[in-house]
């Protein structure tokens, strides 16, 4: 079995039948929709029209939302419905950017992601879901869309329909009949504070998505009357955890590739110091890692009860193995054990780059969020763990083993990382982006409300002066000091814009 929707806007009047059945039937909170209509009206009056798209879960085919949730609350049935389990869902919100099709919210009255699922209750009894036989039009068709006898599946064979974002690779089963490209694409229709019978809800959790009125992407005489707000499911504590995890993941990497290089001997005190380091900013990691998700008492069940497709699960297996290997090389540097500590320096810096790398994997399977989805982003996790190892070594204090030997070294590596940041940040928002999420994403970064902190925090203030201090005055310890924490600074505004721009782009 493959059950899925069909649309037919051709009778479909916008009388939001449907959102209120769904409501009613599946107890769905005020503020919150599984289902819900959207109105666009096209054209100058007297030559209006106005079109509608009813929109919910896509239950797809290949759903990105089952593969990113770490502990299985989202699964896929085998007659092809999308359901979920609150009971094992940890609140992560990882499901939410993932869908890109805005169809997961977090229920305000126990915190966990919660979707349409297909009236599963009623279909297991050979009953429609409510929002079709509630439908006065017979707009909304369901069935077996593997049963070519089924209503659904002859609409679909016979009927010329369209999906939305099929170049997401989702293969969603909700199909329309007569969708209005105004209405199917998210970034077409213009929208303004006030809808028809509402002011749009801009105290949504996370402040939703953003409309700029000088997008490029906006259809000529395309409003929005009427819409609905989504969150925007990550705050501040995710950008903070790319920033610590930077730093966490690169300041013992700097040190062993210049001993590598003969540039720089073993330091006992040194090693103390940059483990301890690295030891605090991924225990950081993990609290703010945990401080976002709505069901903190959960979080272990990322350990004991993994989805192993989740690159949120891997990566806490990652930085799980990351800690341990520095806490035993911390124990190994206050011993005294230089043996093994040198030998344990190299594995610890190998898995330090993996657990700076797999947040480009994890954003990777966001698939409602193409911003994220560059393929940049994992040697730009490299360059930035670097940035930052050499900016702590700037740091570092000559009595904690800052030596001017290594300084010399630690000045040229953040030159180095300044650099490759600079040009690889730019080419994330220069290079041509494939999708319209991509674009609108780019845009709001460097012109949209981001574009102050990006330009001048991200780029002058954290790329360009420090870069200019430490050309001008070399290895000099009180330049290179304020050049380390203007950098390392400007890491932490630039992930700010990408990870708040990325989540700002609207998906319905």
């Amino acid at each position: 079995m493959k059950y899925g929707f069909v649309i037919d806007h051709r009778k479909c009047i916008g009388c939001h039948a449907c959102t209120v059945a769904c409501k009613t039937e599946n107890q769905v909170p005020v503020g919150v929709n599984r289902t819900w209509v959207k109105y666009v009206e096209k054209g100058v009056f007297p030559n209006t029209r106005r079109v509608f798209q009813v929109t919910r879960c896509n239950h797809c085919e290949k759903p990105p939302c089952v593969t990113i949730c770490p502990v299985t609350a989202m699964y896929q049935r085998k007659d092809g419905i999308v359901d979920f389990n609150s009971d094992r869902c940890i609140g992560c919100k990882a499901c939410m950017q993932a869908c890109p099709y805005d169809s997961i919210y977090m229920d305000p009255d126990d915190g966990t992601a919660t979707k349409c699922h297909f009236c599963a209750h009623r279909t297991e009894v050979g009953l429609e879901p409510a929002c079709v036989i509630v439908c006065p039009e017979h707009a909304i068709i369901a069935g077996d869309l593997g049963d070519p006898a089924s209503e659904a599946a002859q609409l679909v064979a016979r009927e010329p329909v369209r999906v939305r974002r099929p170049e997401q690779g989702t293969q969603p089963k909700l199909y329309y009949i007569d969708g209005d490209e105004s209405a199917i694409a998210p970034t077409a229709a213009r929208h303004e504070s006030i809808y028809m019978w509402s002011q749009r809800n801009a105290a949504v959790l996370g402040g939703g998505a953003i409309y700029p009125a000088d997008s490029p992407l906006l259809q000529k005489d395309a409003l929005a009357a009427y819409d609905v707000s989504h969150a925007r499911p990550w705050g501040w504590q995710v950008p903070a955890y790319c920033w610590t995890k930077s730093i966490g993941s690169g300041v013992l990497a700097v040190p062993a590739i210049a001993m590598l290089l003969g540039r720089l001997p073993g330091e006992r005190v040194r090693d103390i110091a940059l483990a301890t380091v690295a030891l605090l900013f991924t225990a950081l990691t993990t609290v703010l890692l945990v401080w976002d998700l709505d069901h903190k008492e959960r979080f272990l069940r990322v350990v004991f009860t993994p989805q192993s497709r989740s690159w949120l699960a891997r990566g806490a297996f990652i930085l799980i193995a990351y800690s341990g290997l520095c806490g035993v090389f911390w124990l190994a540097a206050v011993a005294g054990f230089s043996v093994v500590a040198s030998v344990l320096l190299w594995p610890t810096m190998l898995v330090g780059f993996c657990a700076a790398v797999y947040t480009a994997f994890l954003f990777g399977q966001c698939e409602g969020r193409d911003l994220w989805q560059t393929p940049l982003l994992p040697a730009h996790l490299i360059v930035q763990a670097l940035l930052c190892g050499s900016a702590v070594l700037a740091l570092l204090p000559e009595t904690i083993g800052g030596s001017a030997q290594a300084l010399s070294f630690a000045v040229p590596t953040l030159v180095v990382s300044l650099v490759l940041h600079l040009v690889m940040l730019l080419g994330e928002v220069a290079m041509p982006h494939t999708t319209d999420n991509a674009r609108y994403g780019v845009r709001l970064m460097t012109h949209g409300p981001f574009s102050r902190a990006f330009w001048g925090g991200a780029v002058v203030v954290g790329g360009i002066v420090p870069l200019l201090l430490l050309l001008v005055g070399g290895p000099d310890r009180v330049t290179a000091g304020w050049a380390s924490l203007l950098a390392l600074a400007g890491l932490l505004i630039f992930e700010w814009c990408f990870v708040m721009a990325g989540q700002s782009v609207p998906n319905s």
